[in-house]
């Protein structure tokens, strides 16, 4: 996805002069599910609560967690399609239970990951749905309102898409395509769940920076849920971090690596978060130590093919060097073998 952000026509870009700029906040709030047991009577199962979130308008906010922690269940209360056991949800400073579906849709849009059936439609009339709340009666289309679709279609890189028909759009096709239906609905929040799960490596990265970009550049207030952690980290301008103990925490990324709760809802058995690369990596016990003699710029690339390799790196007998010409020589146990490529070293190493 190249090109994402285009200058949008003013009709599109600018927010409307009476939009909220609180964002959304939860007061109080607990999310769960209403069941019914035996002889009808109603239970509640609460996933998480005791809520006091904010999501500001102008930022990013991205919502982590492992899987089945709860983030799903949240960010259906947050967008109305779960009623909350206990607390409020309120959107610019208004609590979204008191709203009509109508005025909420011109304050929220949602894309889920729910399989949408879009029949006969192309991906331009696909995107037009965003526009439903502000054509009226009628339902038709303005100039205004086709400028806004046409600009969504562009601002997702989509617009190669507008007239095939949504129903034969790949997987990572159709998330692009919803994502920009919920551009051109205009809201003044946008509430995402996992919007680059189907995407490629670049165009995840494209799209997640165009989020936050749209949300300070008109002012938006977005939240992300997404497993796509170590870029979450580098992009979002906060974080709702759900741990396995369904508590919650809020901060700037730096704020949660600091304190350990990324590393403490995420490292496992066989995988630890490096708070100082911002990344994960093995867990495993070395079988060796060797010393490593590399340029700065082949040095991370050595130590990371050496740990998996299960060596750390430190004072041994064995000396792996690096040289700017991309020879890679292993010393030690009265041998000297040079290799010319990563994998030949990764392979030497594992029978040294």
């Amino acid at each position: 996805m190249t090109e994402l952000m285009e200058t949008a026509p003013a009709e599109a870009v600018s927010a409307p002069a009476d939009a909220p700029r609180e964002g959304i906040s939860t007061h109080g709030l607990t999310v769960g599910y209403r069941t019914r047991g035996a002889f009808g009577r109603r239970r509640e199962r609460a996933v998480l609560g005791g809520l006091e979130l904010t999501a500001r308008a102008g930022e990013l906010t991205v919502l982590l967690g492992p899987n089945g922690a709860g983030k799903s269940t949240l960010l259906r209360t947050l967008c109305g399609l779960l009623p909350p056991l206990a607390g409020s949800v309120r959107i610019g400073g208004l609590d979204i239970a008191g709203q009509s579906s109508a005025a909420l849709a011109r304050r929220l849009a949602v894309v889920l990951t729910d399989r949408v059936d879009a029949g006969l439609l192309s991906a331009r009339e696909l995107v037009a749905l965003g526009r439903h709340p502000h054509t009226g009666f009628t339902g038709r289309l303005s100039a205004a309102d086709h400028t806004a679709v046409e600009w969504a279609l562009n601002a997702v890189a989509a617009g190669h898409l507008a007239d095939r028909p949504a129903a034969e759009l790949s997987d990572g096709e159709r998330q692009r395509v919803l994502t920009a239906r919920a551009l051109a609905q205009e809201p003044s929040a946008v509430l995402l769940d996992e919007p680059t799960a189907f995407l490629d490596v670049p165009s995840r990265v494209a799209l997640t920076v165009l989020l936050r970009d749209l949300a300070r550049s008109r002012g938006l207030t977005v939240v992300v849920s997404t497993h796509d952690l170590e870029l979450a980290l580098r992009v979002a301008d906060a974080v709702w971090l759900v741990d396995r103990s369904s508590r919650v925490h809020a901060g700037a990324p730096e704020d949660l690596i600091a304190r350990g709760a990324v590393a403490a809802a995420f490292d496992a058995e066989h995988l630890a978060f490096d708070a100082a690369s911002g990344s994960f990596g093995l867990r495993r016990p070395a079988r060796a130590t060797v010393a490593v003699d590399a340029p700065p710029a082949l040095r991370p690339l050595l130590e990371r093919a050496l740990a998996r390799e299960d060596l750390a790196i430190g004072d041994g007998d064995t000396l792996v060097t690096a040289d700017s010409d991309g020879t890679l020589t292993l010393r030690g146990r009265g041998r000297t073998v040079r290799t010319e490529s990563f994998q030949e070293l990764a392979r030497e190493v594992r029978t040294w």
